[in-house]
């Protein structure tokens, strides 16, 4: 499918020109950003996250290289004609009191209203527009500092769409909310560059809130600059394995999550597919277990078939054992561990005959 980018940037280096010499954060950046995407952008603190967000929102200057939005160099805009190509949500929050949320958005017309900053029946129409678009009409008339984060958050993403945009950028806008509202907020960005068809950015920390929603994540560290693509073709090539592999963060291709790196002490057989499969598995790794199908070994649990939809643990010199849950197997299996232990010392201990 043929695209056209919103956003191109070309051979580009980020960072802060001092006096005598620039200290360079990240350089030689290719990459494009197109609309009716969710792009995110990911990497570890200190990596330049925030400097190259507001580098592309030309809040401080490129060191050097090309940024083009809608086909022009970013430096040929001036500051009105920005206004109306970019809307910016920061990470701070926003605590104004004595105001409304429907006012707030309202400030989103500011590139369109003159000096007065009166609303004309157009700006009002985009204002009830943005409002209708996040499914906030509930909230319109509250004010502000009686909203929740996660409203609040909203209501900062109204603002944005009611300055009518082609562009918007966002730096973690999931910061400070609980996790049912970081997954509300990332649903409406997706759901949002579907309806709008415009570009939408931003920067996170939620790694797997990116993985599950986004549809293309730029990677971003010192070595290898950005690296983009669908978070599956990122998986597939080995970049998300890649990524973290220095950081005890493991991407299981299996499940397509993060999980932690393990120690493992032991290994075990497990039988079975689905949620139940998934759940055992989990359970076993925190316990510094490694288990699979691929696994052999002389004891294996079987997760499906058990009675009462418990699980079943097989052991070679004694009759199966069920197991009523994941808690109740692990049991199972320590006591196996200390009875192994207990017989590996008697027969160490044993006078000879």
């Amino acid at each position: 499918m043929n695209k056209s980018a919103t956003i191109q940037l070309r051979n580009l280096s980020i960072g802060y020109q001092g006096k005598t010499h620039a200290k360079v954060v990240a350089e030689n950046i290719c990459s494009d950003i197109y609309a009716g995407e969710l792009t995110c952008l990911l990497g570890t603190n200190g990596v330049g996250k925030s400097t190259l967000l507001r580098t592309l929102s030309a809040f401080q200057p490129k060191l050097k290289g090309e940024i083009q939005v809608n086909g022009k160099n970013l430096e040929k805009y001036n500051d009105k004609e920005l206004s109306t190509i970019l809307s910016v949500v920061l990470t701070e929050k926003c605590d104004i009191r004595n105001m409304t949320v429907r006012e707030l958005i309202g400030m989103g017309r500011s590139p369109y209203t003159g000096f007065w900053g009166r609303l004309n029946s157009r700006d009002r129409e985009m204002v009830e527009q943005a409002i209708e678009l996040v499914h906030i009409q509930p909230l319109a008339s509250r004010m502000l500092h009686t909203l929740s984060d996660g409203e609040r958050q909203k209501a900062m993403i109204a603002k944005a769409l009611a300055q009518e945009t082609p562009v918007i950028y966002l730096d973690e806008p999931t910061a400070f909310l609980d996790f049912p509202s970081k997954v509300e907020i990332m649903q409406l960005l997706h759901r949002l560059t579907r309806e709008t068809h415009k570009t939408i950015f931003l920067s996170t920390h939620d790694l797997e809130l990116a993985l599950q929603i986004a549809d293309k994540i730029w990677l971003m560290d010192k070595i290898n600059g950005i690296t983009a693509g669908t978070p599956e073709d990122l998986a597939l090539k080995g970049n998300l394995s890649r990524f973290f592999a220095s950081k005890g963060i493991t991407f299981d291709m299996e499940s397509g999550l993060f999980r932690i790196t393990n120690n493992y002490r032991e290994q075990i057989r497990l039988t079975g597919h689905g949620y139940r499969y998934a759940m055992v598995r989990k359970a076993l790794q925190r316990n510094e277990i490694l288990a699979g199908r691929h696994i052999e070994s002389e004891i294996y649990i079987e997760t499906e078939g058990g009675a009462n939809d418990g699980f079943t643990l097989h052991h070679p010199e004694r009759s199966p054992i069920q197991a009523s849950s994941i808690e109740h197997l692990l049991e199972l299996l320590q006591e196996y561990k200390k009875q192994e232990k207990t017989a590996t010392v008697h027969n160490c201990t044993c006078p000879s005959q």
